[in-house]
Parts: structure tokens; C-alpha cells; sequence
């Protein structure tokens, strides 16, 4: 049956159980979205991340050094300097590499794919998250490689 058919009787009757039980529900995170603004830079028209209840919705990471400027070098300089600006927004909304679900990586050129994954994987020791891979026609600011996260937030349970 869905929550929302359930009465509010009901639902009380059971949180009643559960509490003389000694087992209370844990209590749910807000499901208000944060908008997490980009660091240094609000004239973009979108977030950095976005965070609804244990989830963090991260925009797409180009591999941008502290100035805006795309790192030299190529896929893998790019492809390591996105996956450290993913790290730090990541680290700066309570979650971190290990806690990445699912990832999206765009690519300026397919053929680029094995170097991309080389660096890719070395940011993920323990699991590696879900993931999708697209070729893209053209990527901002003329880049090789974007690629976007969603991770949960907060400690993990053991």
C-alpha cells in the first residue's frame, strides 16, 4: 500500500509500536533542496550541487584550474583536475569520493576513452559507482572531458 494511502491514524499506531517497541524510525532528512552556489564565480546560471535530504546532485566538472582556465595537457591532465574539483565540492557538502553513487562522463572524443578511464579509476580505490558515458559535440570552454556525480551525503553506516 502506498505511504499515501496509509491514514494518518495508521501511521500514528505504528510509530506508537515502533517507539514502545524501543525501535523509533530514524528521523527523515529534510527533502528541501539546497542550492549550493559556485564558489567564486555567481554569475553562472546554475549550482555547483544541489542537495536533497542524504543526496548531492553535483553540475558537471570541467577540469578548471582556481583561475577558470582549462588545465594543459589533454585528457588525462583534464580528466585528473575534474576529478579533483569533483573531490573538493564533494568534501565541502559533507560527502567524499567513497561516497559517489553514480557518475556521468562526457567526452569531447570518444577515442579518448581508455586515457580518461586510466585516471578515472585511480579516484575510486574501493567501489566504483555506477556510471554512463556519452560523446559530446562540443563541451564548455572547448574542453575534453566533463563529468558529473551524485554521491551521498553525511557518515557512512556500518
Amino acid at each position: 500500500m502506498p505511504l499515501s494511502a496509509v491514514s494518518a491514524v495508521q501511521r500514528f499506531a505504528f510509530g506508537s509500536a515502533l517507539a514502545l517497541a524501543g525501535c523509533e524510525p530514524k528521523p527523515e532528512p529534510p527533502m528541501d533542496p539546497v542550492f549550493v552556489p559556485i564558489a567564486g564565480n555567481a554569475s553562472l546560471p546554475f549550482s555547483a550541487a544541489v542537495r536533497v535530504g542524504d543526496m548531492l546532485y553535483l553540475s558537471g566538472q570541467l577540469g578548471t584550474d582556481g583561475t577558470g582556465a582549462l588545465v594543459k595537457g589533454g585528457i588525462e591532465p583534464e580528466t585528473r583536475q575534474v576529478m579533483e574539483n569533483i573531490r573538493a565540492v564533494l568534501e565541502a557538502n559533507g560527502s567524499a569520493m567513497s561516497r559517489v553513487v553514480k557518475c556521468l562522463v562526457m567526452l569531447a572524443d570518444m577515442a579518448e576513452w581508455g586515457a580518461m578511464n586510466r585516471v578515472y579509476v585511480t579516484f575510486f580505490p574501493d567501489h566504483l559507482p555506477a556510471r554512463s558515458a556519452m560523446g559530446a559535440s562540443g563541451l564548455a570552454l572547448n574542453a575534453r572531458v566533463e563529468i558529473e556525480c551524485v554521491a551521498v551525503v553525511g557518515a557512512a553506516e556500518d
